[in-house]
């Protein structure tokens, strides 16, 4: 099987919402580190200057193991805590969201900012592209240059039928190597398909194991 692992998102997202004439404007964006997360945040700060609050949660790493939150002036735990909540419990990860908060003269008490920062947030991932996430297999294919063209035709055709990737062909001074993205649940099947095709003559290395990107899609609101 598949080791599921936290999804991303692609970009970065903005939605509004309001609530008792406040108004809460969520910017999510993908982060690689929390270096990037802290610009995402001075960059809204700058932005919009007038907003009374500024309140934050962010998950970065491939195991959404750095986590942080920030009331930023509201109530405590009223607001980053509960954007946190959010971002974990749809298990996202290399991502920040900062709701700004313009005061609309209205008191919304803590059950009330809780619901409305917790929207603020739903309502942006709601928006945004949503990538999911997998481990994969680095597998080396070494061949000479007589049989490149036909092992790289083969890595196609194979990569087609079971979810693999033909990440790059290098090429040397004595032949080719073709690194193909196999999930690890299919490079026993690769290894003895190569087998079968070549004679016996080339073989499937696992270099590494490395966190990919999946294909985008949209997510329903």
């Amino acid at each position: 099987m598949v080791t599921p692992l936290p999804s991303t998102v692609a970009g970065t997202t903005v939605h509004e919402t309001e609530v008792k004439r406040s108004r809460f404007v969520c910017r999510l964006a993908h982060v690689p580190d929390v270096v990037a997360a802290d610009a995402v945040i001075a960059e809204v700060r700058k932005e919009r200057w007038d907003a009374r609050h500024h309140c934050v949660a962010l998950v970065v790493g491939a195991g959404a193991d750095q986590q942080r939150s920030s009331d930023d002036g509201e109530p405590s735990g009223t607001a980053g805590v509960p954007m946190l909540e959010v971002l974990r419990h749809r298990g996202l990860t290399d991502v920040v969201a900062v709701v700004s908060r313009y005061f609309g003269g209205v008191l919304l008490g803590a059950g009330g900012l809780v619901r409305a920062y917790t929207a603020a947030v739903v309502q942006t991932i709601d928006s945004a592209v949503v990538v999911r996430r997998e481990l994969r297999d680095v597998v080396h294919i070494t061949t000479s240059f007589a049989e490149a063209g036909r092992t790289e035709n083969f890595v196609r055709s194979w990569s087609a039928s079971h979810g693999g990737v033909l990440d790059q062909v290098s090429y040397g001074s004595t032949g080719a190597v073709l690194a193909l993205l196999v999930r690890p649940d299919q490079t026993a099947t690769l290894a003895a398909d190569l087998a079968v095709m070549s004679g016996g003559t080339l073989h499937a290395r696992v270099a590494e194991q490395r966190v990919v990107d999946l294909p985008a899609t949209q997510r329903s609101g």
